[in-house]
This record gives C-alpha cells, structure tokens and sequence, in this order.
C-alpha cells in the first residue's frame, strides 16, 4: 500500500505541473485540433496518392514501400502542424515543452508503424504498435520511472525462482518479438525450400514443418532463459511431455514406419492396380504417412500405410499386369449349350481390351432353377482403367451373337402339378357386379 500511495501522490503532483495550468491546456488544445486537422486533410489526398501508386508505380517492392509511407502519411502531416506551433510559441517567448513532447511521440510512431508494417498479422502489428508507443510516451512525459519501480516492487514466486511484474512484463514484450521474428525467418524459409526443384513436394512440406519446429522452439527458449526462468528446472515437465507426446503420436509413428517398409519390400509401388476393402483403384502416391489411390469416379483416397501393413491388401498388378474377369451369362434350357459357349468366345474377341494370349474360355458351371449356368473368363492387361467397362463390352458383344444365332435368355419359370382328383376353382367378376362370391367354374 505504501508503494501504491507515493505512485498516486507522485501522478498528482505531474497532474498539477503538466496539465492543470493554462498553458499546459493551450498546448493540449493545439494537440488535440492538430491530430483532427491532420486526419481530415489525410483523408483528401491519401486517396488520391494511393490511386497515383497503383497506377504509376512499376514494381511490387516499390509499391509495397510507398503504400507504406502512405501509411504514416497523417502522422507526418500532424507532425508538420506540431512543428508550426512550436515554432509560434517559441517567436512569443512561451515554453512548449508539450508540442515538443508530442512531436518526438509522433516520431516514434513514424518509426514504429514502419517496422511493424512487416509483421504478417496486422491485429498483432496494431497491439505491438501501441505497447511500444504507450512505453514512448511514458517515457517522455517522465512517467516510466514511477511505474516501472512500482512493477519492480510487486513480486511472487514460483518453486524456488522469484519472479516480478515488471520481468513477466518484459518477458511476455520479448516472446512477442522473438516469435514474430522466428515467423518471419519461417516464411524466408518456406519461400526458399519451395524453390528447390529436386525435392518432391511431400520433402519440401515436411522441411518447412521442421524448420517451423524448430525456430518456434528456440524463439520460446530463448524468451524464456532472457527472463531469468531456469531451463533446467523444466526437465521433469519436459520428460513427462515427451512420454504423453509419444503416446499420443503412436499411430502417426506407425504410419511414418509403415510406409518405410513399403518402399523397402516394394509391395506397392506408384502405379499398382489395388483394393483395400471397398476402394479400387490406381496408387497415384506414396507419402510419409499415408498412400493416395485414385478410383475411377475420380475420387483420390488417402489410405493411412498402417492399414496397408495390417490390413489385407489386393494388389491386382503386382507381379504380373494381367488380370482375368469372369463374366457369369446365363441361356435357356431349351438353347444349344455348345453354340452358346462358341458364341460367347467369339464375342470376348469382339472386345479391343480383351487379350488374344490367353484366350477367350467358356465354361459350363451347372444348371440352375432357370438357366443353364455358363461363364466367360477373358484376360486384360490394362486394369488401371477400369473393369466394368471391360464386362459392359463384353455382354453387349454377347447379347448380340445370341439374338442373332437365337439363343435364348432365360427367364423365371415355375411349373405347377395337379394331382389326380383335385379341383382348382376360378372365380370371375361380371360387370356390374361387387364382390367376389360365387362364379363360373
């Protein structure tokens, strides 16, 4: 309470000397007017100078430096006006110590404006702004002192180490700035590793993720061992983080690993014919962690490597790009099976995808309650694009040699037996008639 009560006593007596007298209040008076006539006259002729860079100005890095003095262009007009005031009140003999005071804060707002402008989250470029310009103005109007002793004063402690205000004040102002730095050194770094054409994009993202890692972290440490915080007391913290990071990163190590051992083994390799559960399709990529199938509805599945270690996996085309399908097709009972089974080679050989070595086969497979039971087993090299247009070739091929040699399709067929004896009675409605009682045998 005492420290509080000589910083209130000493705000009264600044109140009194720098602001409760008349000319204190004529020189805050032209500040104010200055700071309103400057916006307004801003306002008329920075659209017009904006306009005339975009228009005039070749080059994006002259035109992002002139938009940035654009920028600052009301402080420089309300500096201007402040400069014509002192200059007034030094021709009448008069002390303006307050115009002096409020143009060295509006160079100082120059300067800052102009070097936040490089910060990419203008949100934190405005508050950086403001909290270094605040501490300026403290300063001049001799106020820093008073309260920079009053943050000294109030302390708490944390384990062993003894902490104050005014050190979390200054740590909290030093993270800031080391980690905009470390954001600017990163965007240096992503734009240089982007340029290097001999890495995939897959190694270019996982550097630009290392490179973040790494300067974010010596960012933190390096703010944190500037404000007196022993790194070394963080030790248990950090052991028991790194256990709980790796419990938590186990499945994403496992898709790390598993994807190493399918390059090594060469199980899947780019270009594969695959099916992993209900996904067909071409293996377009193999990442880190996951590997990209491409179906043919163009949709491109991301299949964490993992599942391509435990799951089972049907690579089509692994050792040997030719595949076969089996075509089932069905014909009367009342059809000649072997013209059918002759017509039914004869249309896979109508089909361009479908192989000459092997050859076309049909088969007889049974007979059914309707058909009798045939199927066509052809050959394809090119399973990467598609199946069922292959099928599709094929039955329309088929359909066409049996309507034409009159070979018959099957349909359901049910027979009914009566025995000797029995009476089967059908009733039929007359017109007119409601009901279905009686009738006609």
């Amino acid at each position: 309470m005492e420290q509080l009560d000589r910083v209130i006593a000493f705000l009264g007596q600044w109140l009194n000397a720098n602001v409760l007298n008349w000319l204190m209040a004529v020189q805050w008076g032209l500040v104010a007017g200055s700071l309103v006539l400057a916006a307004l006259l801003w306002r008329r002729v920075g659209r017009k100078a904006s306009r005339w860079v975009e228009a005039n100005v070749p080059g994006a890095l002259a035109r992002s430096l002139l938009t940035a003095l654009l920028g600052v262009g009301a402080s420089v007009f309300f500096l201007m006006l402040l400069r014509v005031w002192v200059a007034a009140f030094a021709a009448a003999g008069l002390s303006p110590w307050l115009l002096h005071a409020a143009s060295d804060l509006a160079v100082a707002w120059i300067a800052i404006k102009l070097l936040t402008g490089m910060m990419a989250s203008r949100s934190l470029a405005r508050a950086a702004a403001l909290a270094v310009w605040a501490v300026a103005a403290m300063s001049v109007f001799g106020l820093l002192s008073p309260i920079t002793d009053f943050l000294q004063s109030l302390s708490f402690s944390v384990g062993d180490s003894t902490f104050t205000a005014l050190g979390a004040v200054k740590g909290l102002l030093l993270a800031g700035i080391c980690l905009q730095a470390a954001a600017v050194a990163a965007r240096f770094a992503e734009g240089r590793i982007q340029t290097l054409a001999d890495l995939s994009p897959s190694l270019q993202t996982l550097l630009v993720k290392a490179v973040k890692v790494a300067l974010f972290t010596t960012a933190i440490l390096f703010a944190m061992s500037s404000v007196g915080i022993d790194l070394t007391s963080l030790a248990i913290f950090s052991s028991a983080l790194g256990v709980g990071i790796g419990f938590g990163l186990k499945t994403i190590i496992s898709n790390y690993v598993a994807g190493v051992l399918l390059l090594l083994d060469n199980s899947i390799k780019p270009g594969d014919t695959v099916e992993v559960g209900d996904v067909f399709g071409v293996v377009r990529g193999m990442h880190s962690r996951y590997t990209t199938i491409l179906t043919r509805d163009g949709k491109e599945y991301l299949v964490p490597n993992e599942q391509l270690i435990s799951g089972e996996v049907v690579n089509w085309t692994h050792s040997d790009t030719n595949v076969r399908l089996k075509i089932s097709v069905g014909v009367a009972y009342e059809s000649d099976v072997e013209k059918a089974l002759a017509l039914l080679e004869e249309s896979a050989r109508e089909v361009p995808r479908v192989l000459r070595d092997p050859a076309p086969a049909a088969r007889l497979m049974g007979f059914g309650d309707s058909s009798v039971d045939l199927q066509l087993r052809v050959w394809i090299a090119d399973a990467e694009k598609g199946l069922a247009n292959v099928r599709s070739d094929v039955l329309r091929a088929v359909w066409k040699r049996f309507h034409e040699h009159g070979v018959a399709f099957p349909f359901p067929q049910r027979d009914v037996l009566l025995k000797p004896g029995s009476r089967l009675e059908v009733a039929l409605d007359r017109p007119g008639r409601t009901g279905t009682g009686g009738g006609d045998t």
